[in-house]
């Protein structure tokens, strides 16, 4: 589709929410990135406005929405693009006012809290002619792009089987506003986690005939409905079966990736490590940022024969550098709406026949 460029030369943009989002993804990379220019930054949490004013002391800060859009509106602030690092329930709002604007739009996943939230995200953008891309940053994962590298080279034969799992051991929960919202506000890991995975696999795999879904509740079912252990199977129209766990009481997490197929397999374990090296403060600059070391690589082969892989190097900077030649010359969105909300309406469609279990 095409879109309206920004002709400033730099994207100055403005993110909305420094938690784990804001803080530890898009600040760093937005930063890291000369095409962009870091202009407002939004919390109403003093702690982390604090943070922010410290590591970015270009940016204004802003306790709220409200406080930002009723800068831009008095002409006192111009912004090209908001990036949307709040709960899903705020999204679409933020984005029905961002567009009405012209502003362009990144949309942390969850894409929204339901489908037709989103696709109505996508309808307005459309008709503004707006660029709405959602972070799928996983895409870039290291681990990933290894997948994708064996895939193209047919070193397993034909797939038969793909387990992918995000499996932690965190009993007392996220400590955050996950703990608390209900599915209708967007909770859950089907939605939070399963994004990603879903996406992935479908990223790997192409359309999915058939799902079914377990989802668990282990906390007070009175203070949310939502899922803390979640179960997806995933027939694709291709014929490959993808079982996908999502589960944050997970005292030995299972291997992240067991792909199989008919002449070999791959197995690795443990989660990409560009998240815990951007809040580490290593930045995408760095020669060691998204590289695993030996000891971490996956192994590819059969039973005793199999041998370690090196993995690709993970590329979460891609994502705004494609969304950089996306605005600026008028390239395609680094990821596409529309496969967000194929994701989201998936999801939907689990929750609509697969009830939250109370343990």
């Amino acid at each position: 589709m095409l879109h309206t460029r920004v002709t400033s030369g730099i994207i100055r943009t403005a993110l909305v929410g420094f938690g784990i989002s804001g803080q530890v993804f898009h600040a760093p990379l937005l930063a890291g990135n000369s095409h962009f220019s870091l202009e407002a930054i939004v919390t109403g949490d003093a702690e982390r406005s604090q943070t922010a004013q410290q590591r970015y002391p270009q940016a204004r800060l802003f306790a709220s929405w409200d406080d930002l859009i009723h800068r831009i509106d008095d002409g006192k602030l111009a912004i090209d693009l908001i990036v949307l690092g709040t709960p899903p329930a705020l999204h679409a709002r933020q984005a029905h006012e961002a567009t009405e604007r012209n502003i362009h739009l990144v949309v942390d996943k969850p894409f929204a809290a339901n489908a037709d939230c989103a696709a109505q995200m996508i309808a307005e953008a459309e008709q503004a002619s707006t660029v709405l891309t959602v972070f799928h940053n996983r895409r870039w994962d290291g681990d990933f792009l290894t997948l994708k590298r064996l895939l193209a080279e047919e070193k397993l034969g034909q797939v038969r089987s793909f387990e992918s799992r995000f499996e932690w051991w965190r009993p007392a929960g996220f400590g955050n506003w996950r703990d608390r919202v209900t599915l209708a506000e967007g909770g859950g890991l089907l939605l939070d986690l399963g994004s990603h995975l879903i996406d992935q696999a479908i990223q790997l795999f192409g359309p999915v005939l058939e799902a079914t879904a377990e989802l668990t509740r282990y906390s007070d079912p009175h203070l949310s409905d939502s899922d803390e252990d979640a179960f997806v199977s995933l027939l694709h129209e291709n014929g490959v079966r993808s079982r996908l766990w999502m589960n944050g009481q997970a005292a030995q997490p299972a291997p992240r990736f067991h792909l199989l197929g008919n002449q070999a397999a791959f197995t690795c374990w443990g989660l990409d490590n560009q998240e815990p090296a951007l809040a580490s403060g290593i930045l995408p600059g760095d020669n060691t940022y998204g590289m695993t070391p030996q000891t971490q690589w996956g192994s590819l082969g059969k039973e005793e024969t199999s041998q370690p892989i090196p993995h690709e190097r993970g590329n979460y900077p891609a994502f705004y550098q494609q969304l950089a030649r996306a605005l600026l010359e008028g390239d395609d969105a680094p990821v596409d709406a529309h496969e967000a909300l194929t994701v989201l309406r998936l999801i939907d469609d689990l929750h609509a026949r697969f009830r939250v279990r109370n343990a």
